[in-house]
């Protein structure tokens, strides 16, 4: 396997140099003074990306999935009642989650490839007359299927039925490459992770409490020692952990997180967007389709693509990593074996992705589909094309 190649997977991500070497650090004392100045500058920062001025930042040595179990446990009790869409397969993960902490779990059954159902959200919520609802549970991108949900919606329909249940977010493989407003959109608890749009190697476990969560946390009764929120709090206020932190991938974050907001958050956006929109202009020119039922619920960091029915879409991926050194992601669950994906987030520009699109066009020629080599290439440069009024190119 090469390692030159840049990887199209839904992370982790491709990691920038300067970053893989900020995690490269000298062994220091994780309680002096000098963690100190890595621990608070980075909270600050992740605070900035989630585009808040008030969240309670904590980062734990961990993954996403314990971002959700720090979720859960810091605010639920045994056989509170939460509400959830399935619609893919990291919903389908945080489910059964709750159902292991012995939450009763109100499941929204939803077609793998739509977004969140806020309508039917705000039916259920508006005739919770007891409101026994504690919690609303929203996976804002949904990796396996290439699908955004309106996480403003949610909070809309929440509002519009006045239940006061909290709202917690999956924003795994959004947050730091798609527009999150952890504010404006009233979220509780955000969750994420290190290896997607911070640019890391998986270890981190990033999650962001609202006000109205942290009142939550004395209260809560479901079992927490590693993820509680109120042993972190303690060992912030001393330059500490409760236990050894990720030094090296702590110093890392604070570089990654200060190269995303030294681009500007906003046109961080704006880049995952227009690769994106490459992305999605490639795969309309080789005749396939997205598992993302609409354009409104199309991520923009990974695209999820539909293979002809009756092929093996893992022969793709497989075919890639094998032969061309490259790296696409797997189907996973309902839609395994019937669409591969390709991640367009984290450390990636225009050209990076024209690659991942041409290494596609030659490994699916390989194994027979129908498929004119250039025609996505060329699709996605004209998408892409910035420099060069139409007209000009046209003239000369």
């Amino acid at each position: 396997m090469s390692f030159q190649n840049p990887v199209f997977i839904p992370g982790p991500t491709n990691i920038p140099e300067v970053v893989r070497k900020a995690c490269d650090m000298p062994t220091v004392d994780h309680r002096s003074p000098i963690f100190g100045r890595i621990l608070h500058p980075v909270r600050a920062n992740v605070r900035k990306v989630l585009k808040s001025e008030s969240a309670l930042i904590f980062i734990f040595p961990s993954t996403g999935t314990g971002g959700w179990e720090t979720a859960i446990t810091n605010t639920l009790s045994p056989g509170d009642n939460v509400l959830i869409a399935r619609n893919g397969m990291f919903s389908h993960k945080w489910i059964e989650m709750c159902q292991r902490f012995g939450l009763e779990v109100q499941v929204v059954e939803t077609p793998w490839g739509e977004g969140i159902p806020a309508a039917t959200f705000q039916e259920i919520l508006s005739e919770d007359s007891g409101k026994a609802i504690k919690a609303v549970l929203a996976t804002h991108n949904e990796t396996a299927t290439g699908v955004v949900s309106d996480i403003g919606a949610v909070r809309r329909a929440m509002d519009a039925a006045d239940h006061p249940a909290l709202l917690l977010v999956d924003g795994v493989s959004s947050i730091g490459s798609m527009d999150f407003r952890f504010d404006d959109w009233g979220v509780d608890v955000a969750v994420t992770g290190s290896q997607k749009g911070f640019m890391l190697p998986a270890g981190l476990a990033i999650v962001g409490f609202s006000e109205k969560a942290r009142a939550c946390v004395d209260t809560a009764k479901l079992p927490r020692t590693f993820f509680d929120i109120r042993d972190m709090e303690k060992g912030y206020a001393n330059n500490a952990y409760p236990y050894t932190p990720a030094v090296g991938l702590m110093n890392g974050l604070l570089t990654s997180s200060d190269m995303l907001l030294d681009e500007g958050i906003d046109n961080v956006i704006a880049r995952h967007a227009r690769i994106a929109t490459g992305v999605r202009a490639a795969v309309r020119a080789w005749g396939m389709k997205l598992c993302a039922v609409s354009p409104e619920v199309e991520s923009n960091t990974v695209s999820a693509i539909m293979t002809p029915e009756g092929f093996d879409s893992g022969r793709i991926v497989n075919h890639a990593a094998s032969v061309y050194d490259v790296a696409f992601g797997v189907g996973l669950g309902e839609v395994s074996g019937k669409l591969f994906r390709i991640g367009h987030l984290g450390s990636l520009t225009d050209v990076m992705a024209l690659s991942g699109i041409a290494t596609a066009e030659m490994v699916m020629a390989d194994l027979g589909l129908d498929i004119t080599l250039g025609s996505g290439v060329a699709a996605a440069q004209r998408s892409f094309l910035r420099g060069v009024p139409a007209q000009t190119e046209k003239a000369a």
